[in-house]
């Protein structure tokens, strides 16, 4: 800044990088790439009458999937307050994982399975998941979306 009084320079915070030989904030140069994205969040949303509700459980993995039971404690994702569909998911039914940035889900030994819709619902123990995924809990159905 020059001070017109004693025709003095002080150099400002602008300035202070002037000569450096690095790239500045917010310019691309060569060799040069932006930080890949971090995961996606994920959440189950609830289907109803073939239809996505807005009913909707965030999913922080690793995520255990079922109700609560005083014997085992808290759920990360606790089906069991949904009427009728509670009642058919395991304390602790399935879980869900994000290994490599991938999503999986593993069925936890449930009573009534964890059902991945292909062509039909298929069983499955272990399975990758993907954006819009139909998943089902013993007969609660669910949307798996990444957002």
């Amino acid at each position: 800044m020059i001070d017109d009084a004693s025709s003095t320079y002080e150099p400002t915070a602008l300035d202070a990088h002037a000569g450096d030989d690095h790239p500045q904030a917010g310019v691309a140069s060569e060799g040069w790439s932006a930080p890949e994205a971090g995961p996606k969040l994920a959440k189950l949303v609830l289907k109803r009458h073939g239809a996505e509700t807005d009913i909707e459980f965030p999913i922080n993995p690793p995520s255990v999937i079922g109700r609560f039971d005083p014997t085992v404690g808290p759920i990360d994702v606790d089906l069991g307050s949904l009427d009728p569909e509670g009642g058919y998911v395991s304390r602790k039914h399935a879980k869900i994982l994000l290994e490599d940035g991938v999503y999986k889900i593993y069925d936890l030994g449930s009573s009534n399975g964890t059902y991945l819709l292909q062509d039909e619902f298929q069983k499955v123990d272990e399975a990758e998941l993907t954006d819009g995924q139909e998943i089902a809990f013993g007969n609660a159905r669910f949307v798996f979306r990444m957002v």
